[in-house]
């Protein structure tokens, strides 16, 4: 792959990703802010809103944990480009297909070793 292209691919990713964190971020403030003032209110609390306010708040740091990943997936990728090695599998050093890292910029195994890593964190 084209390096401008694979860094115009990366940087639109990295923007999308960024946009996406600050989004979960905002709900989460959005979130805390609103539970702090229940807490304030002198309104008894049915226990489902505890309920769905603790799983929102739990899915917005789900989504932030796995948006931060990816975006430290994507500097690595960024990384590899200026040091003349992205596009080569992490694993077995073998080229990536130009078609995945078109789908996945940042992808850093290939497709084999990506299944095997996969399978590994199933495991695990």
């Amino acid at each position: 792959m084209n390096e401008s292209i694979a860094r115009k691919l990366l940087e639109a990713e990295r923007s999308r990703l960024e946009e996406l964190k600050k989004t979960a971020e905002l709900e989460s403030l959005d979130e805390l802010q609103t539970e702090v003032y229940q807490e304030l209110s002198s309104v008894d609390q049915h226990t489902g809103d505890l309920g769905t306010a603790t799983f929102e708040r739990e899915k917005a740091d789900s989504i932030r944990i796995s948006v931060e990943a990816q975006l430290a997936d994507v500097n690595h990728a960024l990384a590899r480009l200026d040091a003349g090695s992205y596009g080569t599998c992490d694993m077995c050093g073998k080229k990536i297909p130009s078609e995945r890292l078109k789908a996945r910029p940042a992808a850093r195994f290939c497709i084999d070793d990506q299944a095997k890593v996969e399978r590994q964190v199933a495991a695990s």
